[in-house]
């Protein structure tokens, strides 16, 4: 989202005089939820702009002109990677390949190395210290939770060539026998499973409404609204019933990590 819309509530909130506390409790909203709002970094639910136009005595103006809220933005990660920061529980879902905050160095390049048009070694660079950085979240011992459900073709796909893929599989492994994140990975005998239209991130805070996040080809997408987000949190957890309990997705990561090293 852009900054007017949030710029423009912050205008009114001062000009009535009122703190994002004072605004928080009329609207019947959490004040980091109105700091959010106001900094862009998020979109309001259709219920919230109309509270918030009653508590700001402002018509509805604030729900006539809410962004779309599955508008796609130039820079369509950003409001994702700002929101992930702030997350105390992450849930991601893979299809193609291993997610982000989960990427070693070498995968990291080997996947943005690759991309059409293509960048030169400088830019590339950047954007693998970039990717690394989301992950220094997970130094924490932890928050945020975090939960991975892979599609089997993401351990099988191999990105950057055998060596590459098995110390990939070899630090998610760590993650997980570290106690730091919970994996299962959906099996191909699974067949069909509702998540298989793409990638998708779930996010939940500490006092704001849970997030959705999903992308595509060249696109991204932040869902606020209660309903869609639930409805996206009912597909994960129907996905993750089709995943393989922990242990069998760890000895299946094992297996696949010790055939790539039969490959280096």
């Amino acid at each position: 989202m852009g900054s007017i819309y949030g710029d423009w509530l912050k205008q009114q909130r001062e000009k009535a005089g009122l703190t994002q506390q004072q605004l928080a409790d009329a609207a019947v909203m959490t004040r980091s939820h109105i700091a959010h709002i106001e900094a862009g970094r998020r979109t309001p639910s259709k219920e919230d702009a109309r509270r918030l136009d009653r508590a700001l005595n402002t018509g509805n103006v604030l729900s006539s002109f809410l962004p779309p809220e599955e508008a796609a933005v130039a820079d369509y990660f950003e409001s994702a990677r700002l929101l992930e920061q702030q997350a105390v529980m992450i849930r991601e879902f893979a299809l193609s390949f291993v997610p982000g905050i989960l990427q070693t160095e070498r995968y990291a390049r080997a996947v943005l190395s690759t991309s059409f048009p293509p960048v030169g070694e400088k830019e590339c660079d950047r954007l693998v210290v970039t990717r690394l950085g989301r992950a220094e979240l997970l130094d924490s011992p932890v928050t945020p939770v975090m939960w991975a459900l892979l599609d089997e073709a993401v351990p099988r796909r191999a990105i950057g060539g055998p060596d590459v893929m098995a110390e990939q599989i070899r630090h998610l492994i760590h993650l997980v026998e570290a106690k730091r994140i919970r994996l299962h990975v959906i099996p191909y005998a699974a067949g069909f499973y509702p998540l298989l239209e793409g990638m998708l991130t779930l996010m939940w805070f500490e006092d704001q409404p849970p997030l959705a996040y999903s992308e595509g080809l060249l696109t991204g997408k932040l869902y606020d609204a209660p309903s869609v987000v639930q409805r996206l949190q009912h597909r994960y957890d129907l996905a993750l019933s089709d995943a393989l309990p922990l242990r069998d997705s760890l000895a299946l990561l094992r297996m696949t990590a010790k055939e790539y090293g039969h490959h280096g």
